[in-house]
């Protein structure tokens, strides 16, 4: 479950106190999340289970670079985690396949904490984010889930249907309103800057705390979708000055380095604040977040193991790490 708490400030500040969207520290509920997370990517560590072994040879290493393109690390992110295992080898003397995984362990999770960064909501008033991705990535779904957890915690939340182009997601976008008790501004034909225009004037007028817009899915390749997403984004500006403060782009943990792809073309054209990755349940290619940190580092802020509201959580590189070596 997603958990609230305000940021410490001191009493001469008087900038109103912000919240942060994290887990709940109980041990219990940390273990049960872990056990999904660890389920969810049993496929990628299958993969990776190579540390049965008596030796460190040159074996071992070249079974391990298999392993980690397989589970798409990506060749950039693998030369950099074999080259730092074998300095590590020399200067730290280690002798057994054992110690090695544990010292990859250590460097994953080293190679993943740039990307762990807390969402905090309470910044601005309203706080708006706009949501991007291709179809089929979970956007909407994404957007659902969201809203719900916000919601739960106190923070007033209105969804704007800006994907106008897929004639299904307008109305998807009202049920999970509906099934949330959530406010959605639509059109029934209209321009998805028009709609996100209107939402941040809502907002604004009924003091909401968070505006979520959706856009239309789309592929980097699909030119004129990818303007009217710069459109968008702009409009959204016209509305509020500072806005949107948030650009997330949820990806499909199940395309591998096509997710990569995704995240170079998007951050180009609109500017990514931070990642949502879903469907990192039953995945062989976990290790496409060890190839965004490497490459492309942009902070992954919630990663999704399931359908439930759940099972979508804050990102944390120990807690993936670990279930990716386990």
């Amino acid at each position: 479950m997603f958990s609230f708490f305000k940021r410490k400030k001191s009493e001469e500040e008087n900038q109103p106190a912000s919240v942060t969207l994290e887990q709940q520290p109980e041990s219990e509920q940390k273990k049960s999340w872990f056990e999904r997370l660890k389920s969810g990517l049993a496929k990628t560590a299958s993969a990776l289970n190579i540390f049965g072994g008596a030796k460190i040879d040159e074996e071992l290493f070249e079974e391990l670079e298999t392993a980690l393109l397989i589970s798409d690390a990506g060749m950039p992110a693998t030369e950099y985690l074999l080259d730092q295992l074998r300095q590590a080898v020399k200067e730290k003397n280690l002798t057994t396949p054992i110690q090695i995984k544990e010292e990859l362990e250590t460097l994953l999770i080293q190679l993943l904490e740039p990307l762990e960064k807390d969402f905090e909501l309470g910044r601005h008033q309203p706080l708006v984010i706009m949501m991007a991705g291709v179809n089929g990535a979970g956007k909407t779904t994404t957007i659902g889930k969201l809203a719900k957890h916000m919601q739960n915690h106190g923070q007033s939340v209105v969804l704007a249907a800006g994907d106008t182009f897929r004639a299904a997601a307008r109305e998807q976008l009202v049920i999970w309103g509906e099934r949330n008790n959530v406010s959605v501004i639509a059109q029934e034909s209209g321009d998805p800057a028009a709609v996100a225009f209107d939402a941040v004037h809502s907002a604004k007028a009924k003091n909401t705390d968070v505006v979520m817009v959706d856009t239309a899915g789309r592929l980097p390749t699909q030119l004129h979708l990818m303007e009217e997403l710069k459109k968008v984004k702009r409009v959204i500006g016209k509305g509020m000055d500072t806005a949107p403060h948030e650009v997330l782009l949820v990806i499909d943990g199940n395309t591998g380095q096509n997710a990569l792809a995704q995240v170079k073309a998007f951050d180009e054209a609109i500017g990514l604040t931070g990642l949502i990755v879903t469907k990192l349940d039953g995945t062989p290619k976990g290790g496409i977040l060890a190839a965004i940190a490497k490459t492309h580092p942009i902070p992954v802020y919630f990663i999704g193991v399931g359908e439930k509201i759940e099972d979508l959580q804050p990102f944390k590189a120990q807690s993936f790490a670990k279930a990716l070596l386990s």
